[in-house]
């Protein structure tokens, strides 16, 4: 008896989730989760004014950072969404590569900074909205901000002083899924490459320092969403 209740209850939940509906024009979506900002950096060589040139073979790094990622979307039809990308702020080592010969002492972590990437997208769904599995597409538009940038200590200790990066404009695409668990609660994930171009400045000997960096990081996120 046990046994043909259980089996029932099974076969009630196969059946009963294929019309678990996905999204229509007016749903609202916020989903939350672990966000992980992976920057593929690309930096010009190191223009240092106390030598008056470029440096060949030197780079500027940024680490990646786990935060909490925030997704709010409103469903302008049953297929496109308008998605806000949000997080708690990013937090990356900044360092140095390849500066040669007596300058070599220089390289290593050169600061810290943080960042929040807010990204405003437009999303298409192609499946139709009784798939309880809903792939997506995206392009937006992305603004990040630099903050609260400092030297470490044994940067300023070898003649660093001040740290700035400038704050960006770029694209951003993104691919994603969604699966619907019920009519309402969602499990997610998404990836995202975001167009980030930035000058970080500081100065070394009381001279500028500055160096061109494309930050361009795929940003990952797995999570769980609800539709209201």
């Amino acid at each position: 008896m046990r046994k043909s209740l259980f089996t029932a209850s099974l076969l009630a939940l196969a059946v009963a989730a294929p019309f678990a509906n996905a999204y229509e024009a007016g749903d609202i979506v916020v989903r939350a989760g672990a966000a992980t900002v992976d920057p593929h950096e690309d930096s010009s060589d190191i223009w240092v004014g106390a030598l008056g040139t470029d440096v060949a073979g030197t780079k500027a790094t940024l680490d990646s950072d786990t935060q909490l990622g925030l997704n709010f979307m409103y469903m302008a039809t049953d297929n496109i969404g308008v998605e806000l990308l949000a997080a708690t702020p990013f937090t990356h080592n900044v360092g140095v590569s390849g500066m040669p010969g007596p300058f070599a002492g220089l390289n290593g972590k050169l600061g810290e900074l943080k960042h929040l990437p807010p990204t405003l997208s437009v999303v298409y769904y192609p499946l139709d909205k009784a798939s309880a599995f809903q792939p997506y597409a995206g392009l937006g538009i992305n603004y990040t901000w630099f903050f609260d940038t400092e030297l470490t200590s044994t940067a300023e200790d070898k003649g660093f002083s001040g740290l700035d990066l400038d704050d960006s404009w770029g694209l951003a695409y993104q691919l994603g899924m969604d699966y619907m668990l019920t009519d309402s609660v969602m499990l997610n994930a998404q990836v995202r490459y975001i167009d980030i171009d930035t000058k970080g400045t500081t100065s070394f000997g009381g001279r500028e320092v500055e160096v061109d960096v494309d930050v361009d990081p795929f940003v990952y996120m797995v999570g769980l969403g609800y539709k209201f």
